[in-house]
């Protein structure tokens, strides 16, 4: 009998320990690796640098000077001013002139006379004291490669002259004056086709489409297909083709117009206006 409450009791005691002590606790699981390609530390994040804004200002130059400015001058001010983006439009000083009058949103105005310039400082429409006389040009006459004609005075002879509109385009406008002066105007006014712009001019005579024509001398030098018969005669013009660049007075951009303008007057600029045939003013 005592046997048999031993043995009671103690399956009854193991019985006890069982559901005191329930099942072993899991083993903790390993803390997962990071994945590569995961968030940046803030200390990754910190030394990324953020990106660069920038201002885009927009040049408004005579048509002469878009080789010069497009291919050269604005790609090399981009390399030092990587903030700043410079587009550029390009068609005669005139018609330029009048986009302004009429609200072109330029930062800069770059003309192939004064007359445009001065028009506009006396509105009120380009800021006077931000304009510069950079660039001095040479009125030349221009005739096909092929072209039977050898002098200036070949023109009461040409059946078809191009010239400039002498209304609205400087080229046309210094022509006008040096042919009169010259004594030449009347014999070939009425056979005379008006561009819009200097490169329309260098192009009728390219293509032969006229006999003659007047141009600026760094016009020319962009083809072999036309050859300079003269350069106009000192005499022949009141005042020498200067090209000013100024600030459009309604410009937002007028820093970055600044800086850009002040590059224009730079000697590394200056050297790339003289390999397209200018000369400092």
């Amino acid at each position: 009998m005592k046997k048999i409450v031993s043995l009671a009791l103690t399956l009854a005691l193991l019985l006890a320990m069982t559901a005191c002590g329930g099942s072993p606790a899991p083993s903790p699981a390993p803390a997962p690796e990071p994945e590569s390609g995961g968030p940046e530390s803030p200390a990754s994040r910190e030394d990324a640098e953020p990106e660069a804004e920038t201002t885009t200002i927009l040049i408004a130059a005579a048509a002469s000077l878009e080789y010069s400015l497009r291919d050269e001058l604005i790609p090399m001010f981009r390399e030092q001013h990587p903030e700043i983006v410079v587009e550029g439009t390009y068609d005669s000083s005139g018609k330029l002139q009048t986009q302004i009058q009429e609200g072109l949103d330029a930062d800069l105005f770059f003309s192939a006379a004064q007359k445009q310039m001065n028009a506009l400082k006396d509105q009120g429409l380009v800021d006077a004291d931000s304009v510069a006389d950079l660039l001095e040009n040479k009125l030349v006459v221009i005739t096909p490669a092929d072209s039977p004609f050898k002098s200036l005075m070949d023109f009461p002879k040409a059946e078809r002259v191009a010239l400039g509109d002498p209304e609205s385009v400087p080229v046309g406008q210094y022509a006008k004056e040096a042919l009169e002066n010259l004594g030449l105007w009347d014999s070939i006014q009425a056979k005379a086709s008006f561009g819009t712009n200097v490169t329309e001019v260098l192009n009728w005579v390219a293509e032969g489409s006229a006999d003659l024509g007047v141009v600026y001398a760094t016009d020319a030098a962009t083809t072999d297909k036309v050859v300079v018969l003269a350069e106009a005669p000192k005499e022949a013009l009141a005042s020498p083709v200067i090209y000013p660049a100024g600030i459009v007075a309604s410009s937002t951009k007028k820093e970055a117009a600044r800086l850009f303008l002040e590059f224009l007057q730079s000697d590394e600029a200056m050297a790339v206006f003289e390999k397209y045939g200018f000369a400092a003013a």
